[in-house]
């Protein structure tokens, strides 16, 4: 017997130190990889800063994660980035989770800006400064600063390309509408932006929108209210998912059937290659479709001819503006901005980045060129 109570206690104490020794549990707050920058200067410690991105289901955010932890080297701070895998909810318990480990800055891209207000307001509460990056997060006082592309400028070259594509006193050309997510603060201004070109010609007559009532219900409309651009984005949302895209733009050709030059407002690469893929499988069409983001399958579309632009933001400069931002925060020093976004609750001060348009034309120079990607990457150049 005094044998088995020993053993026992033997098995107690070892499941006791294994226990303590184990890795730490990271929860359900998505990836929790650090980033690989060293540790902060004298004067700081421990975790500097804190970034959350939306999810790993889009290449987007995926390289993006990778041009973080290269942004930092050097920097001499360190950072943990995490994702919400499109949940709010892990959204807001990945703050909390960067919170409790002593974050003095917080780099935010929401899944949802309106729902994101509730997780930043908790990280402004503990002293921490907040950076909105990419998308807003809105209706909160709670957000220092943003950095971004200029959105509505992204909406106006996609709309520009249409119409430039446009044969000179043709009327009645076929247009196909589509957005981002409605609870994406950045689609209202992607649209607002391509609304801003394409309105005029869709009033006069040169274009006619084919798949949303609302669009030619309010086409006499230059300026359109939020709630207007949200009952079009209603209509034409892709919510940034290629099978969304694909399934409604099925339904629209069903609906109303694409003839001669058709002209596509896509909102990015990923719901533009969907959106691509069914009009193209129409007889005795010509297709002009925009896209956004200069993912690498886009950029072979763009070099086959298929999708016939995509708008570059060379995310290599909105990461360092991000990352400067935050090191700039962390040193005391004065945050340069150009730019200033209402976010419904207060004017956020932002940095905008510049974007470039990018066709069969000028794709060797702005993507292989810049060094955007390898020319290896790609076929056909």
């Amino acid at each position: 017997m005094k044998r088995l109570l020993t053993a026992a206690l033997v098995l107690s104490l070892s499941l006791s130190l294994f226990a303590g020794c184990g890795s730490k549990d990271t929860g359900t707050s998505g990836s929790t990889d650090t980033g690989s920058g060293t540790e902060q200067p004298a004067g700081g410690s421990g975790l500097a800063i804190g970034i959350v991105l939306p999810t790993k289901e889009e290449p987007r955010w995926v390289q993006d994660e990778a041009r973080f932890k290269a942004a930092l080297e050097g920097t001499g701070y360190s950072a943990e980035i995490l994702f919400s895998q499109g949940d709010s909810a892990r959204e807001k318990q990945n703050v909390e989770t960067l919170i409790a480990k002593g974050i003095k800055v917080l780099i935010i891209t929401p899944h949802d800006g309106g729902a994101a207000a509730a997780a930043v307001e908790a990280a402004k509460e503990e002293g921490i400064t907040v950076i909105s990056y990419d998308r807003l997060v809105t209706n909160t006082d709670a957000v220092d600063y943003y950095i971004t592309f200029n959105s509505v400028s992204v909406g106006e070259a996609q709309g520009q390309y249409l119409v430039d594509q446009l044969e000179s006193g043709s009327t009645g050309n076929n247009l196909y509408l589509y957005a981002g997510a409605a609870t994406d603060n950045n689609a209202f201004l992607f649209f607002e932006g391509a609304w801003n070109v394409l309105q005029p010609k869709i009033a006069d007559g040169t274009f006619v929108v084919k798949n949303s009532t609302k669009a030619v219900e309010l086409k006499d409309k230059a300026t359109l209210t939020r709630e207007e651009m949200g009952q079009i984005i209603e209509q034409v949302t892709t919510d940034w998912k290629p099978e969304v895209a694909k399934s409604k733009s099925e339904s629209h050709i069903t609906a109303a059937p694409p003839q001669g030059k058709t002209y596509i407002l896509a909102p990015n690469d990923g719901t533009s290659r969907a959106i691509y893929d069914q009009f193209a499988k129409e007889s005795g069409i010509e297709i002009f479709i925009t896209g956004q983001d200069a993912e690498v399958p886009s950029i072979q579309y763009v070099i086959d001819g298929k999708q016939s632009m995509t708008v570059l933001k060379d995310v290599r400069d909105l990461v360092l503006g991000a990352i400067q931002t935050a090191t700039d925060v962390l040193e005391g020093k004065e945050v340069e901005t150009n730019g200033l976004y209402d976010n419904g609750k207060v004017e956020v001060k932002a940095k905008d980045i510049k974007v470039i348009t990018v066709t069969q034309d000028n794709v060797q120079d702005t993507i292989i060129g810049s060094g955007y990607y390898e020319a290896s990457e790609f076929t056909g150049l």
